[in-house]
């Protein structure tokens, strides 16, 4: 808490806050969610002990969501076989005072503190078990559309590539192609899965598509793409032996789809000789990337009709039967999963899941907390973080005068961190900085937007985004 920033930053008891909104409707549609889950896997199930340690997870489940919705006092976590991680929450709770309560704590503690993965580590045959998984295989699988259209468009832009160099060469032409994986792995964010909870998939799918994206780039805020896009050719161009690109992952599904196809476009062009990608280790909150998620996707890519064509649980509730594949649209999507695997294969494109991603706090505490993570993350030409919590967790989650600088307000990450870090975020949340002078007031005096509230409503829907870059070295 000492290396926290000293700015306000928000608390589930602010009612004109996203955080309170949260607390209040949003987790205990996510609770609800997590028990239908476990319910669902239980009857399937006919090992009796199993069965059992599932009804238990049920009722701690339902447990805590009974003290989030009427605003319990928090308890201290059982240790779950990370100790490190319950000692620093408990201290932390410890440090908060005997009257730490769910409607009344920072939100970014109180979504650490949560915690329901210690449900299932706490168990003999529930230990592994994604309670999400379920919930990210739909909701890839109701992006079919989006997939398919990036499959055909990165099979058309790696085959170019890889035919003639000179394509990768054309500044003009390769910065166009930059913009567009870079925004295209922008507004995949626009699908996160906890902001689903009144969502219709035809909402989904609207978010997605070649006719959105062009739409949206008026929705961007400010937006440093093009100091990127500079910083790495710069470095290619200078003859660099080891360029590193590391993306600090945020959604499971369509996200990490786009992920990847910014991954294989920047080695594609030798913008990046090396791609790290940084995956949870845990399934900590609705859609986060677990490296068995980007198993799952490489599979589900590789057999796409066994995927895309196998009828859904709701699509045999609902009687209906997924289209066939063309064989253009198989194939597109079998050259993705060839290209991506073969990238793993060689260790051009790596998985570090490390366990500070899932850690209380923000960022700001990151260089003490986690030296090792931090020296790492040095050894990269860029770090990408995507999505809003991780923007949250690098701006402290703080209310900061909107025009405040994207470097100022990341902290130790900022200027002399030795790290260039580049946000990559759909607005989701209250926390927004580097807008121009009179930005935050024309926004919330749109309808919906706040008005004279007080709150910055504009701010919650994903609608609007920001691409920050922040030249640590």
């Amino acid at each position: 808490m000492e290396h926290d920033t000293k700015t306000r930053v928000a608390v589930t008891s602010d009612p004109l806050s996203f955080a309170c909104e949260s607390v209040q409707k949003r987790w205990p549609i996510i609770l609800t969610g997590a028990i239908d889950d476990v319910y669902r896997a239980i009857r399937a199930l006919d090992d009796p002990e199993k069965i059992q340690e599932g009804k238990r997870i049920v009722e701690q489940i339902v447990a805590l969501k009974y003290e989030v919705q009427h605003d319990r006092q928090l308890t201290p976590v059982p240790d779950d076989g990370f100790p490190d991680e319950v000692a620093a929450l408990n201290k932390e709770l410890e440090q908060r005072g005997p009257n730490a309560h769910w409607h009344d704590l920072p939100w970014i503690f109180s979504e650490c503190y949560i915690r329901i993965n210690s449900f299932f580590r706490l168990t003999k045959h529930w230990q592994s078990y994604d309670v999400f998984a379920r919930q990210k295989t739909n909701t890839f699988r109701s992006s079919r559309a989006a997939v398919i259209e990036l499959a055909a468009r990165y099979r058309e832009i790696i085959q170019a590539i890889r035919a003639d160099k000179a394509v990768a060469r054309d500044p003009a032409a390769e910065e166009l192609l930059f913009t567009e994986m870079s925004e295209v792995c922008l507004w995949g964010n626009a699908t996160d899965l906890s902001l689903l909870t009144n969502m219709t998939y035809e909402d989904i799918q609207r978010l997605q598509g070649a006719q959105a994206r062009k739409a949206a780039e008026a929705n961007i805020l400010c937006n440093d793409l093009p100091r990127a896009y500079q910083l790495l050719r710069e470095q290619r161009d200078a003859g660099k032996p080891e360029r590193r690109v590391d993306i600090v992952l945020d959604n499971a599904g369509f996200e990490l789809y786009v992920d990847l196809v910014l991954a294989g476009y920047l080695l594609a062009t030798g913008l990046a000789t090396h791609v790290v990608l940084h995956p949870k280790s845990i399934p900590w909150f609705v859609s986060d990337v677990l490296p068995t998620d980007f198993a799952a996707l490489l599979a589900a890519l590789a057999d796409p009709r066994a995927f895309f064509e196998t009828p859904s649980e709701d699509d045999v509730l609902q009687g209906t039967t997924p289209a066939p594949l063309s064989e253009k649209e198989l194939e597109d999507l079998q050259f993705v999963s060839r290209d991506w695997a073969a990238l793993h294969e060689e260790e051009t494109m790596a998985l570090r899941p490390n366990r500070y991603w899932t850690a209380p706090g923000s960022f700001w505490r990151l260089p003490h907390e986690a030296p090792d993570l931090l020296e790492d993350l040095k050894a990269a030409e860029l770090v990408i973080f995507k999505g809003d919590l991780n923007y949250r967790k690098l701006t402290g989650d703080a209310w900061w005068d909107p025009t405040t600088p994207f470097p100022t307000a990341i902290g130790p990450l900022g200027p002399g961190s030795g790290v260039n870090v580049l946000s990559l975020r759909t607005c989701k949340a209250d926390v927004v900085v580097g807008l121009p002078p009179g930005k935050d007031e024309e926004l919330k005096a749109l309808e919906g937007g706040g008005g004279d509230s007080g709150a910055r409503r504009w701010a919650w829907s994903g609608k609007w985004a920001v691409v920050s870059l922040s030249l640590g070295r």
